[in-house]
């Protein structure tokens, strides 16, 4: 609860500060907002389901519930390594052609390319989705995780099907952190979007600059 609560305050002072100060209408400030709305989208498929579950004393979690879990963790997930890419392509213009910078990296180029991480996660998450809950499963309903992790559903498959939907996996970063225990599962679906506000946010001068004003003005008025 902790985690999840400072990475919507971290998150949520960073979309705020972005939208509402003119000098950090910019590109790199557009993607880290875009960046903060996903970090909160993924800690907010899990967290709070798990944290009601614990509060119940119960594991249960309906059908409808695990797809939607699957479905925008996938989306969530791999819009922000899409996005992630982006922003390393902006950084590298802003450093290597400091002169082409404004042409090749204008507001409608910007759009374009995170509608493109946003649309590229929808349809990687359509994909797998729909691959992971079309195989039949053999063996039970109990998955061995806090939420709907696909790997873990995989398991519960027939094991004809479950080779067959392997080769799918094998490319994909799920695989990666998927076969891996409980520990890594809460770093990548828990502390990652709490982490990154530290890493791509907080250590920047003009975006704690922004805050700080952000902050006394919030103060001021309920003084």
């Amino acid at each position: 609860l902790g985690i999840y609560l400072a990475a919507l305050l971290g998150n949520g002072l960073i979309i705020t500060a972005v939208a509402c100060d003119h000098r950090l209408h910019a590109p790199m400030y557009f993607f880290l907002l875009n960046l903060s709305l996903l970090d909160i989208g993924t800690i907010s498929v899990t967290v709070p389901k798990s944290m009601v579950n614990s509060l119940l004393d119960t594991r249960v979690i309906s059908y409808t519930g695990c797809v939607a879990q699957v479905f925008f963790l996938f989306l969530l997930c791999s819009a922000e390594c899409f996005l992630l890419t982006v922003m390393a392509y902006d950084r590298f213009v802003a450093i290597c052609k400091p002169l082409h910078y404004r042409t090749l990296m204008g507001s409608r180029t910007c759009v374009q390319m995170a509608a493109a991480a946003w649309g590229g996660g929808f349809l990687y998450a359509v994909l797998h989705t729909a691959n992971t809950f079309s195989i039949p499963r053999c063996q039970g309903n109990a998955i061995d995780q806090f939420f709907c992790e696909v790997p873990q559903i995989l398991k519960l498959s027939c094991s004809d099907f479950y080779l067959r939907a392997v080769g799918l996996f094998v490319a994909t970063l799920s695989v990666v952190f998927g076969s891996q225990d409980l520990v890594v599962a809460v770093l990548y679906a828990v502390i990652t979007p709490g982490a990154n506000v530290l890493i791509y946010s907080f250590r920047n001068k003009e975006l704690k600059s922004a805050l700080k004003k952000l902050i006394q003005l919030v103060l001021v008025q309920r003084q």
